[in-house]
């Protein structure tokens, strides 16, 4: 299985990044989407870790992901805090809704996830029919920087009496498809005994700036913009982590 984000997966995305907890991210989107007043859109929309901010701020917000685990955890939080939690479990390639958008998000880097250029193409095209005239596309990438760094790691995390932990291992760079495959071992751990585990493999794209300028062009995008590390109007400069593209439907 790839890209699946299974129980243990998702129990450790919402220990590593709860509702809420901003990169940058969060002040980012909600000061670009001042004055919005339709409906957004965030796909790949997780736990609900930008998702519930924005409903909190007010914004007709809804979303959807490919894991149920990931989307139980995005209800509970919605629930919890008495929000409505407008969610469906869809893919990036065949998400469909019959209303259109003011704006799309797709926030650190999840576009990646899609791996085949011409499937990457496609999706993009599907985020711009989705979109109402003047509608925005606001999505991030990772810088390519990321993507090459220690090919072996292992985290931790507690929750009570439990541990978590995650195995990383890099076995595979394709330079000409700009893809990089790791497997990924989640493993549960209580009182020093093993309670459960899975493996993912887990494979990610990289984009180059002026590649992804012009793939936004090419499936009808206009008003091309990036900047670095969430600071609008800011070019993409070395060193920079987040790279966030703006584009707009005509």
């Amino acid at each position: 299985m790839q890209n699946r984000y299974a129980t243990l997966a998702a129990w450790v995305y919402e220990l590593d990044k709860p509702v809420g907890r901003s990169f940058g991210d969060v002040e980012f989107y909600l000061e670009r989407l001042q004055g919005v007043t339709g409906p957004v859109l965030e796909p790949a929309v997780g736990n609900g870790r930008l998702f519930v901010p924005l409903l909190e701020a007010g914004l007709d917000v809804k979303g959807f992901d490919a894991s149920e685990e990931m989307l139980a955890y995005c209800r509970a939080a919605c629930e919890s805090r008495s929000l409505p939690a407008a969610l469906s479990r869809q893919t990036f390639e065949g998400f469909s809704y019959d209303e259109r958008f003011e704006a799309i998000l797709v926030p650190l880097g999840s576009i990646q996830l899609i791996t085949d250029y011409e499937a990457a193409l496609g999706v993009l095209k599907r985020f711009h029919d989705h979109l109402a005239p003047g509608g925005r596309l606001i999505l991030d990438l990772d810088a390519i920087d990321g993507f090459l760094d220690s090919p072996h790691s292992v985290r931790t995390w507690k929750a009570g009496e439990d541990l978590l932990t995650l195995t990383a291992d890099r076995i595979e760079t394709d330079y000409v498809a700009q893809t990089t495959m790791t497997s990924l071992r989640y493993e549960h751990w209580r009182a020093g005994k093993p309670v459960d585990s899975e493996i993912d493999l887990f494979a990610l794209r990289w984009w180059g700036v002026a590649e992804l300028e012009l793939a936004l062009r090419t499936v009808g995008f206009s008003e091309v913009s990036a900047c670095g590390d969430y600071q609008h109007g800011r070019k993409p400069q070395k060193g920079d982590g987040i790279i966030t593209f703006e584009a707009r439907r005509a």
